[in-house]
């Protein structure tokens, strides 16, 4: 049974940072498509960051490029997401997923994470 386990979210303060991690069973995160994604308050999910051997760097989109970096840990069959200078609008649910090979649409998740809350607030 595939399970993806996601920790580390909170409350922070603009500027501040916070390191997301997904816990996974079931599959080896080796060679797994796999990603963030987030649902901000009144809107619908968007992808973070995904990793997969189609892309030759992490995908990002503009709005946390040069701020969130994803990571994982083959060992620990883990999944991070570092995420540095944090802004209000970063503020949403954070979920793990897995993902179809060389997306990182919500349309083409398989499954998801149950997720966890980041708040950016002063």
């Amino acid at each position: 049974q595939v399970q993806l386990v996601e920790s580390g979210g909170g409350s922070v303060r603009p500027g501040g940072s916070l390191r997301l991690s997904c816990a996974v069973s079931g599959f080896t995160v080796d060679y797994a498509p796999i990603g963030w994604f987030r649902q901000a308050p009144g809107k619908g999910r968007e992808g973070v960051s995904c990793l997969s051997d189609t892309f030759d760097t992490p995908y990002y989109p503009d709005s946390v490029k040069g701020r969130f970096t994803i990571s994982k840990d083959n060992s620990k069959n883990t999944v991070y997401l570092q995420m540095n200078s944090l802004k209000p609008e970063d503020t949403a649910v954070y979920y793990c997923a897995t993902v179809a090979w060389g997306y990182c649409e919500p349309s083409k998740v398989n499954i998801w994470g149950q997720g966890t809350q980041v708040t950016v607030s002063s």
